[in-house]
């Protein structure tokens, strides 16, 4: 197994190299060179593991034994998932009118990003303790993948973490989960932007190919191929909860921003997986336009919403999406994503298209009315609380019964614990719920800078990351 930037330029990275890398140098991000195949008798067999066991399956397929021999993967994805706090990692709510909710969140930050960012922590201990070698880890957050990312690395020696966040854009408890953490080796941000504005700055840093290597950048946003590959697992898990005689297909709705879990859930159907996707987002609706017209044309604005994780507008995984939709032309993928990048409206080819709705076969906008009422009928029927982005998949799920008296076998993810978003309760006319941990964060001191418009994002980062990489020559 290698892999390849999905732009076509780049290739031939081993899992270590890939798994230290962000964006490449031609604007791509990694993807496999293939697609493992997995057989219904496979299939039937996985469908009796655990979580854990499934993600140690999934990840063998990608990861050559003679780079982590299967031994040590299994034992950093044990240690990986160590600190979660429900017995099965993972868990499934059925609740009453159909509404089944995939918890993903009982990990350290109270977010799905937990799950693989732990993993991905692992495997660069793993590595870097080999080769005596130090690593600085740039990140930008629309909420929750920063706190995620900052919990997997701080206090290693080896690993500085750099974090961009939205200032005012995060929920004020995912904002205090970065800030509160007082550690040499984290170093945060809070940006005068939005999350697609931060992305700028950091792929200068990345494309800038000399200074990358120079200073050991390594991402662990979604472009980083090590996620994606141990969100797969979700999707197996979530079809095998709903179907366990492997016999029927099972639609998967998940609410999405930058597109990572999409990408994850069309490489299970391309591995062999069973499953529909639907993808549901907020106000912020280019997925939407996307999936439903077959065109990509980047929006004048970004608009708050009440599930500030998936207020973006530039859903960069996408790339990896149409890699794998048009058979790894990565000429075909460079020319899309040069002219969307541009600011023009670029046209997904027909073929690629009819392909796309074989897997991604619906998608659905929920404003900040229909999350209110999603998360309002949920705790009315079951007295169970959502956060305001699982309440968009929730809300796709409620739409569909209006007209329909067949409930058909789906699952809704859950990016996010309640307890991150008391102002989206609030709003809902529900109590927040807030755990001690969340609670505690109030009485914490802080420390962070502020970068504001005007000033040179890309150098700020530039220096602040040579002058890490300075200090830590000595390691």
């Amino acid at each position: 197994m290698r892999y390849n930037s999905s732009r076509g330029q780049i290739n031939d990275f081993t899992f270590e190299e890939a798994l230290f890398s962000g964006f490449t140098s031609d604007g791509g991000m990694l993807m496999p060179d293939e697609i493992p195949k997995v057989t219904s008798d496979q299939i039937r067999h996985w469908s009796k593991l655990s979580y854990t066991e499934l993600v140690k399956e999934v990840v063998a397929l990608f990861v050559p034994e003679e780079e982590v021999p299967r031994e040590d993967q299994s034992s950093l994805i044990d240690k990986a998932f160590s600190r979660f706090t429900h017995p099965d990692v993972v868990n499934i709510a059925k609740l009453k009118n159909g509404l089944n909710i995939l918890e993903l969140f009982h990990g350290t930050t109270l977010a799905f990003k937990d799950l693989a960012m732990s993993c991905v922590g692992q495997f660069f201990n793993y590595f870097l303790k080999k080769k005596e070698r130090h690593m600085v880890v740039l990140v930008g957050t629309s909420g929750d993948t920063g706190s995620a990312a900052i919990e997997a690395m701080r206090g290693l020696e080896a690993v500085d973490i750099v974090v961009m966040l939205p200032k005012g854009r995060c929920t004020r408890i995912q904002e205090l989960q970065m800030t509160t953490v007082i550690e040499d080796n984290v170093h945060v941000y809070r940006v005068d932007g939005t999350s697609d504005e931060i992305d700028e700055p950091l792929k200068n840093c990345f494309t800038d190919a000399a200074f990358a290597q120079e200073n050991n950048l390594c991402s662990v946003n979604s472009i980083n191929w090590c996620r994606i590959m141990v969100q797969i697992a979700h999707y197996f898990y979530a079809y095998f909860q709903l179907c366990p005689g492997c016999d029927d297909t099972v639609e998967i709705a998940v609410p999405t921003g930058g597109c990572g879990n999409i990408t994850a859930g069309c490489l299970a159907w391309f591995m062999g997986l069973p499953i529909e996707i639907t993808v549901t987002v907020n106000r912020n609706d280019i997925m939407y336009h996307i999936c439903t017209e077959g065109k990509l044309k980047m929006p004048s604005t970004m608009t708050p919403s009440l599930a500030p994780a998936m207020d973006i507008q530039n859903p960069y995984n996408m790339q990896r999406i149409l890699y794998m939709l048009s058979n790894s032309n990565g000429k075909l993928v460079k020319e899309i994503m040069e002219t969307f990048e541009a600011g023009r409206e670029a046209v997904i080819p027909d073929d690629v298209f009819k392909k796309m709705k074989k897997i991604v076969t619906k998608s659905f906008v929920a404003d900040d009315d229909l999350i209110k009422s999603a998360m309002a009928r949920c705790w009315k029927e079951n007295q169970y609380l959502l956060c305001p982005h699982t309440a968009v998949a929730a809300a796709y799920h409620y739409n569909t019964l209006v007209n329909s008296d067949v409930i058909p076998k789906r699952v809704c993810i859950a990016t996010a614990s309640p307890a991150k978003f008391p102002e989206a309760v609030t709003l809902a006319g529900l109590t927040p719920q807030p755990t001690p941990e969340i609670a505690a964060l109030e009485t914490k001191p802080t420390r962070y800078i502020d970068m504001n418009k005007g000033e040179d994002w890309t150098g700020i980062l530039k220096e602040k990351i040579k002058e890490i990489s300075q200090k830590r020559r000595s390691y």
